[in-house]
């Protein structure tokens, strides 16, 4: 499903992808992260996505108008997961509501590891 804003001149679409790369571009740029994971680790190995290939970690819905994204992260060790978390999905909502203009109904980050940076 895409997003869709109505105006005065016709309908825009946004594709769930384009979201999801703004999204995933966004948290890319705060401090702690190491990168993106698969969103299915189900068997516990999770592998770190480069940066052609981070939407795979983002997954996007949208309702209405509205926007629920979930990120699926790698921290670096010795950083507060907590604040890392909180610093991404300030960043990621304000990206967003200035591109788009919608509002971001919700931001999930699941951390799948964390990571020693050498």
């Amino acid at each position: 499903m895409s997003a869709k804003i109505k105006n005065d001149y016709g309908t825009i679409f946004i594709d769930d992808s384009v979201l999801a790369t703004v999204a995933g571009l966004s948290a890319m740029e705060c401090y702690g992260l190491v990168g993106m994971s698969n969103r299915s680790a189900a068997d516990g190995l999770v592998e770190l996505l480069r940066k052609e290939h981070l939407t795979r970690g983002v997954k996007v819905e949208t309702e209405n108008d509205s926007i629920v994204i979930s990120l699926y992260i790698v921290v670096q060790f010795g950083t507060k997961i907590s604040v890392v978390a909180n610093n991404i999905i300030e960043k990621v909502r304000y990206n967003i509501e200035n591109l788009t203009g919608m509002k971001v109904k919700k931001i999930n980050i699941n951390v799948e590891g964390v990571r020693v940076q050498k």
